[in-house]
Formats: C-alpha cells, sequence, structure tokens
C-alpha cells in the first residue's frame, strides 16, 4: 500500500511540477526524498510549492492595456481638443499606429531621407471610465509617440513631449472625473517637418500605451533599479534601490517585502523593509540579498530573474511591483576586448533602426522576434539601436533571446545634421528641422527618462550617447587633414594625414563656437553615470583621430569606430589604454578579419541587420538602403550566409553563382577564378556584389560559382560529376570558387568541418506552375496584437522552388484578422504595402496578417494571372 501511494504520489507530482516548469534540480530533491521516506517526501513537496510562484503575467498587476479603442483623424484643428467635440465621425483604430506607412509611396510629396512616405498632423482621442478610488493615483506611458506630442485630458493641457523615441509618463490622477464617470483624452501630433530624420521615423503614436494604478503610496512606475555587486558560480549579491512615495496628507506605515522568482518561478531569496514615511514625502530603500547558485544571463543562455516588491500600508498590500532582471558581469579591457561572465568573446553585433519594412514603424513583436531569431541563426548576438532608443517590446525580446544590446540616445546634439544628404550639414529648412531644435531643452530629460525605463534591463550592456556627430561641430572635418590640400586620399582606407598633436593644433586654430563637442559629450556621459555606473558609456565616432584630440573620446569609456577599421592599430599605438571596438561596420569579410585579427577590439555592429527605409535622397523608386543581412521584408540575402560563416560553428554551406560577364570575378589564363579588380575584396562596400540563389542559365553558358562555408573543403558536383574538391584556407576572401558551364541538372556542394559533414543542392527549375503558400504560426490568440507572417513562393510543375523569373500575385484572406501588408523586399518596389497585391522578387514574397479579438478559422490563398496556390488555414483560438 506505501508502495502504491508512493507511486501515485510520483506520477501526479511529474505532472503537476512539469506542468508549472518546476527546475531539474527541485524534481531531483523531490525523487531522492521519496525513495527514503515517503514522509519527508511529502515534507518535500511542499518545501517546493511553498517556495513556488507562478508568473504568468508578464507585467505588474496594476499596468492595464491602454491600446485599444482610439480614434484617429488627420487634419487639425484647435476645436479636437474641446470637452464637448465630437468625435464620433473619426476612424476607430488599435494601438500601436503609423498613419505614413498607410499611404503610397510618392517622389512628389515624400522625401528620399525619411522613404518617400508622407508626415503631416493627426489627432488621437480616446473615451474611458474613472476607475480610480479618492486613495488611488492614474499614469498614463506612451512608450513613443513620433513626434511633437500635445496632451490633453477633459480639455485641459497637461504635457508636451518633442523627442520621438524616448518614453512619455503623465500623470493624469488630478485631470480625472469622479469614480465612473467618462473622461477624454486628446493627443495631437505634429509630423508636419516630415523629413526631420535621415531615415523612415513614422508618424502618431506607433509604441504600445498602459496605464497604470497605484495607491497613494507607492512605488512609481520606473521606481526600481537594480544592480548586481558580486557576482560567482556560487553566488551572486544583488542590490535592489526603490524609490516610493507617500502623497497621503499623513504618515504612513510601509513595509515593503521584495521575492525574487527565478525562471522556473521559484523563490531564490528575500527581503523585507519596514518604515514609516511622512506626508507627501519620498524615499530611497536600498534592499539587498544573496542568491546561490545565479543562473547567469548570457547570448546563449539568457536567463531571468523577477524581482517582485509588495507593497504593504498599515498591513494591507496595495501594490505588487514586479522587476525583470538578469544577472551577469561584463567588462571592457584595452587588451583583450570583452568579456561576459567572465569568458572572453567577440561581439558580433548588427546595427538596427526601428521600422519593419511593411509595417513601419508600429512593428508587432511577434514580427521583431522572427527577424531576430533569423539573426540569432545567422551568428549574431548583440545589437545597436540605431540611431534612437528602442521600443520596450523590443528590449524584452533582447532580453529573452540574448542578445546584447547598444542602446543609442540621439544622432544629433546641438548643431544639426543635413537630412538628405549627410555632411551638407548647414543645408537644413523647415521639413528636415529635428531634434536640436529641442536639445538644449530637452536633452536631459530625455537622456535619463530612457534610462529609468531600461538600466535594469540585462540585456543593455552598452548607453551611446551619440552617432556620427563631429561633422555637425565646425572644424572638426577640417582638422583632420582628410578632406584638405594635404589629404593622402579617402578617409575611409587611410590613415590620419596628420599627426595627432597637428590635429590638435588645428583644433585649437578653430573658430570659437557656441558649444563644443568634447564639452557635450562630457556633460551627456556624467548624465548617463548619474543613472547608472554599471554599464560603459560610448559613442559611434566618424572622425575618431580628431574626436581622440576634441575632448570627445575623453568622455567616453569605449570609443567606437565607425568605417574606421583602417585606424586600429593606429588608436593602439597612440591611445593604448582606451577601449575601442566598431560600431558601425560593413558586411563584409575584411571588416571581420581585421576584428578577429586584433584582440583589443571588442567586435562590430555591422550596417545593417536589416534594410530600412530611407537615407535614399534622389534615387527614386529606391526607398531603401539594401545594406541588410535581410531585406526589408525579413528574407535572407547573400551577405547573411557570409557572416553565417564567419560568425557560426555549426557546418554551413550556401551556393550562389552568376554569368562570368556579370561576375566580379573571371577566369585567368592558369584556369584559376580570380577577381576581376585585384584585391578587389578588401575594400568592398554596403551592397554585396550580384550573385543569383538560382541554376537557371542558358546551355553553356559560363558562370562562377559562389559558396560562402565555414567548412574547411568543399567539393562541388554538377550532375553527379565531381568538378574538384577545394580548401578554404586557399581563397583570401573566404569565398569558394568554381568555374562551371552551365547544364540543365543540379549543383550538389559537399563540405567538411571538424570531421562533420554537411550539404547543399541547387536544381534548375522549369517554367512557374503553382504558388506555394507557407505560414510560420497555424494558431493565434484572439488578443489583437499577435501576427502571422505567410510567404508566397512560386513553384514549377515538381514543386522545386524557382528564384529566377517573377509573376504579380494576388492574396485572398478570408477570417478575423487584420491584413498589415505585403512586401517583396526589393528596395525599388514602390508599391503600397497596404494591399494584396505584390510582384514577387526571387519568386516570393511576404504578407503579414494580425489576429482579430474573436474565435476564427482565417483562409489565406494566392493567385496569378495563370495559377493559383494551396490554400492555408490560421485558427484564432482562445
Amino acid at each position: 500500500m506505501i508502495l502504491f501511494a508512493k507511486y501515485v504520489l510520483k506520477q501526479s507530482c511529474v505532472i503537476l511540477l512539469q506542468s508549472i516548469q518546476i527546475n531539474n534540480q527541485l524534481i531531483i530533491l523531490f525523487f531522492k526524498t521519496m525513495k527514503f521516506n515517503i514522509k519527508y517526501g511529502a515534507i518535500t513537496l511542499f518545501y517546493i510549492f511553498s517556495n513556488v510562484v507562478i508568473l504568468h503575467a508578464k507585467e505588474n498587476k496594476n499596468v492595464i492595456n491602454f491600446n485599444n479603442n482610439w480614434k484617429f483623424q488627420l487634419s487639425d484643428s484647435a476645436n479636437y481638443s474641446f470637452i464637448n467635440y465630437n468625435d464620433d465621425s473619426w476612424r476607430l483604430l488599435n494601438l500601436p499606429h503609423d498613419w505614413s506607412v498607410e499611404f503610397p509611396f510618392d517622389s512628389i510629396k515624400g522625401e528620399g531621407c525619411t522613404g518617400y512616405l508622407p508626415g503631416g498632423i493627426g489627432w488621437y482621442s480616446k473615451h474611458f471610465t474613472t476607475q480610480i478610488n479618492d486613495n488611488q493615483k492614474c499614469f498614463i506611458v506612451f512608450d513613443g509617440v513620433y513626434n511633437n506630442s500635445e496632451y490633453w485630458i477633459n480639455a485641459k493641457k497637461i504635457a508636451i513631449h518633442p523627442y520621438g523615441y524616448s518614453p512619455i509618463l503623465l500623470d493624469i490622477t488630478d485631470y480625472l472625473n469622479p469614480k465612473g464617470q467618462d473622461n477624454r483624452i486628446a493627443v495631437r501630433v505634429d509630423h508636419s517637418r516630415y523629413a526631420d530624420s535621415r531615415w523612415y521615423t513614422g508618424s502618431g503614436i506607433y509604441r504600445n500605451v498602459k496605464m497604470t494604478i497605484t495607491d497613494k503610496a507607492f512605488i512609481p512606475v520606473w521606481g526600481t533599479y537594480i544592480t548586481t555587486t558580486s557576482v560567482t558560480k556560487e553566488k551572486a549579491t544583488v542590490n535592489i534601490q526603490i524609490e516610493f512615495k507617500n502623497e497621503y496628507a499623513t504618515s504612513k506605515n510601509a513595509e515593503i517585502n521584495t521575492a525574487f522568482i527565478n525562471s522556473s518561478g521559484v523563490k531564490v531569496a528575500e527581503t523585507k523593509t519596514v518604515l514609516q514615511l511622512a506626508a507627501n514625502s519620498k524615499k530611497e530603500i536600498e534592499q539587498q540579498c544573496q542568491i546561490n547558485q545565479p543562473a547567469l544571463w548570457s547570448v546563449d543562455h539568457p536567463n531571468l530573474y523577477k524581482a517582485i516588491s509588495t507593497v504593504r500600508i498599515e498591513g494591507n498590500e496595495v501594490q505588487k511591483y514586479i522587476t525583470s532582471f538578469g544577472i551577469r558581469t561584463i567588462r571592457f579591457d584595452a587588451d583583450k576586448g570583452f568579456f561576459l561572465n567572465g569568458k572572453n568573446m567577440k561581439i558580433k553585433g548588427v546595427c538596427l533602426h526601428h521600422d519593419a519594412g511593411i509595417v513601419g514603424a508600429a512593428v508587432p513583436k511577434d514580427v521583431w522576434r522572427r527577424r531576430l531569431q533569423t539573426l540569432k541563426e545567422g551568428g549574431c548576438n548583440a545589437i545597436r539601436m540605431s540611431h534612437n532608443p528602442a521600443s520596450d517590446e523590443l528590449l524584452d525580446l533582447c532580453d529573452e533571446m540574448g542578445f546584447l544590446v547598444q542602446e543609442e540616445f540621439f544622432d544629433e546634439w546641438d548643431y544639426p545634421k543635413d537630412k538628405r544628404l549627410n555632411m551638407k550639414e548647414k543645408s537644413v529648412d523647415y521639413i528636415t528641422r529635428g531634434y536640436t531644435e529641442h536639445f538644449q531643452e530637452w536633452g536631459e530629460r530625455d537622456l535619463k527618462i530612457v534610462m529609468r525605463r531600461d538600466r535594469n534591463r540585462a540585456c543593455i550592456f552598452q548607453w551611446s550617447i551619440g552617432n556620427e556627430i563631429e561633422w555637425t561641430y565646425e572644424g572638426n572635418k577640417e582638422a583632420t587633414g582628410f578632406f584638405g590640400a594635404d589629404a593622402n586620399g579617402g578617409y575611409f582606407w587611410n590613415q590620419p594625414p596628420y599627426s595627432k598633436e597637428r590635429i590638435l593644433e588645428n583644433l585649437t586654430k578653430m573658430p570659437v563656437t557656441t558649444y563644443n563637442i568634447g564639452k557635450t559629450a562630457q556633460k551627456l556621459a556624467n548624465w548617463t553615470r548619474e543613472m547608472d555606473s554599471t554599464r560603459p558609456v560610448i559613442a559611434n565616432c566618424i572622425l575618431p583621430s580628431v574626436s581622440f584630440e576634441s575632448g570627445y573620446a575623453d568622455a567616453l569609456d569605449i570609443v567606437g569606430f565607425s568605417y574606421r577599421r583602417v585606424m586600429y592599430d593606429y588608436a593602439k599605438k597612440n591611445y593604448p589604454d582606451k577601449c575601442i571596438m566598431g560600431t558601425e561596420n560593413l558586411g563584409q569579410w575584411h571588416e571581420w578579419k581585421a576584428i578577429q585579427e586584433r584582440d583589443f577590439v571588442s567586435g562590430t555592429f555591422l550596417w545593417t541587420g536589416i534594410d530600412y527605409m530611407g537615407e535614399r535622397n534622389g534615387l527614386w523608386p529606391v526607398k531603401s538602403l539594401a545594406s541588410g543581412l535581410l531585406d526589408l521584408a525579413g528574407f535572407e540575402k547573400p551577405s547573411y550566409y557570409m557572416m553565417q560563416s564567419l560568425w557560426t560553428e555549426k557546418p554551413m554551406l550556401a551556393i550562389f553563382s552568376q554569368k562570368i560577364d556579370k561576375s566580379i570575378f573571371k577566369v585567368d589564363e592558369k584556369k584559376n577564378v580570380v577577381e576581376k579588380k585585384k584585391n578587389a575584396w578588401e575594400r568592398a562596400l554596403w551592397i554585396w556584389h550580384d550573385v543569383n540563389n538560382h541554376w537557371n542559365y542558358s546551355k553553356n553558358d559560363s558562370v562562377i560559382v559562389e559558396i560562402y562555408s565555414n567548412c574547411e573543403t568543399i567539393e562541388l558536383f554538377q550532375n553527379g560529376k565531381s568538378l574538384g574538391k577545394k580548401n578554404l584556407k586557399d581563397f583570401a576572401d573566404h569565398i569558394y570558387k568554381w568555374a562551371v558551364n552551365f547544364k540543365v541538372g543540379k549543383l550538389v556542394a559537399k563540405g567538411m568541418k571538424d570531421g562533420k559533414k554537411v550539404e547543399a543542392t541547387v536544381c534548375t527549375t522549369t517554367e512557374p506552375a503553382a504558388i506555394k503558400i507557407s505560414i510560420d504560426k497555424k494558431e493565434l490568440m484572439p488578443d489583437g496584437t499577435q501576427v502571422a507572417h505567410v510567404t508566397a513562393q512560386l513553384v514549377d510543375k515538381k514543386n522545386k522552388e524557382i528564384k529566377w523569373t517573377d509573376e504579380l500575385i494576388e492574396f485572398n484572406v478570408q477570417g478575423s484578422c487584420k491584413v498589415l501588408g505585403v512586401d517583396n523586399g526589393k528596395p525599388d518596389n514602390v508599391t503600397p504595402f497596404q494591399t494584396t497585391k505584390v510582384l514577387t522578387n526571387q519568386g516570393r514574397c511576404m504578407l503579414i496578417l494580425q489576429a482579430g479579438f474573436e474565435k476564427s478559422e482565417i483562409t489565406v490563398s494566392a493567385k496569378s494571372k495563370n495559377f493559383k496556390s494551396n490554400i492555408e488555414f490560421i485558427n484564432i483560438v482562445k
């Protein structure tokens, strides 16, 4: 009977333990105890469950989604803020919302710098009922509004906010009507300066909005700050600084109990503070605890903890404040580079702008998740948020998925950049006037509120105070010597023509200006360190030779080099104690080779991880910069596979080809495949050379086959016949190459790395015969946020994917969902995103669907002029 009881208890508990994701160590402890004594097994089980906190909610309980049921009007009137204004005719929508991306691309009314999409002035309005009692407070947080926004509650103007990338925190308590009554919030967004940036910005309330309700004695929004002062494998000392406010008219007795919960929901430590707080006062509370055997956060194992701070006032629980954080150590060394948790590693990073093609700037979390996962599979381990703070949701994903993040604050400081043509900084007109207009008044506030929001994040390991700022300060460019009569060639590939002493002398001779780059950099760095001293301050320096002498680099812990890999050794020789790294680099082998060969260079951020809209002045119909490893639709490009071959250990290879007359390669007199321009690979720029990922040419065409791989050896076969085995060490440009006479059939590449085999095939295809639809998710929740990516691919009658010709296709979607748009990823595709028709690119295109709020079955199909697709189904389930 006892044995049977043990068996039943074991089986029941296995199911229960697994269902709440108790970690393996506790399960093992339970079974070991059960082996000896059922009584003590039950005691152990009680211990386990008494320390389990089930956290289904990702946010604090008192945080309310405030995204739904807004009204929108793209026009302007002073009447819109009036309390009795009737907004019934306005468009009903849910946030986030970007109105610019809803328009057609326009070469006349748009500007290439922001992707040929319009701006304007828009208003948002929302009616909501007062929920708070007399002893409560109410806040609204807008994570991002682009830009120059103004806010009214019940016709009373309560705030303005110029910057489009920093969050807005509004205390609306005193403006609300009594409990149960209706209120109206109105938001005016003035993006009439629609070319105020050098990239696509979007327009409107393009990030999430949340409401927070608290007691009058409370931890405010972003009111905690967690640091780990001592970390070993055995234990971590965790400090939590809690801001606590009492806005009652009387003093209050309070207790703040903080429980630390691991990723399995198990309480691993706890601490408590008892205090009395005077009326209308605030206090900083310091708590500390020790976590044994901490699960460290890393790029491979992004373990996260939660600190749950429970506030009790006069014995009554009034608030649970949840802070997510990770335990890890970071260190930069001027000689050895970067260390994460004591392990030396290279930063394999990419820069990302905040748009995602089809959806513009209002990017659903699932869209970012898919794109980040693809980058992760390509070996990327870090993201530079260029050139502005990222959304809360994107940083959530970086925490959860294991990406190191450099958060960048500003693209311009005291003086403006020319948004159309960088380096022509004096050419600024009304529509291009940007953040410089507000920097003196708002710079400190914007920087610090971003840091308050984000400084608990495990993923953030650097704060960047600026991007390529040097152009904007008079004298910087001239002092380098690169741009005058003494220049020894373009600054991109050459060492500084002047010594550091002469550069400093040149700077001292320059006219005195109102603002000094070194002093402004020091001011920004000081503000940053006031908020957080655990992470280094960095900036992306485009003219580092002058930045070292102007005082700019003195303000920095790490100097980031923008396209200046040729100066790594110069910096080490002249400034040996300064940490350096690439912060904006080309997605080419020569960039990575320079870093790989130098221990003192911590790593890189490539420009860019994903194509982005904008920075295409005068290049209509090209709307986006094609420098990404992924295209605008999120599809992998040839450069993605090159970087994957450099950044990953798992054996991989990818086959591409090009006709010899279009190739950058030729066949020499010894029958070797060589560059048409010798050593051109050493100066390859942003855009990858033109290659195809198909095997469809004319009979006996001379074709150069390129293979990007990390294999030591590869043998290529054409229709079963070996074309020879080659070794990676023999290719200085890291590209395997064969000259092949085209024949219908297939190429098979077989590679070997560390004794492991891998192969890839590319086949000749016939004419398109159908469209193959595939979907990344077959089920969505009816929450109005989740999305499914639908890929349409042309195939021949044997179901082989066609990459050499294109068709105009049209999607058909039925069911409770929203069509967010379509795209083929091409930079010159100016078909509106907001449609269901698109010409394929390399035989494929993308449709993005967003779930509605009802249970439904969605059917998706596509057709062209001559053929149809299969039908796929997505279930919207409760």
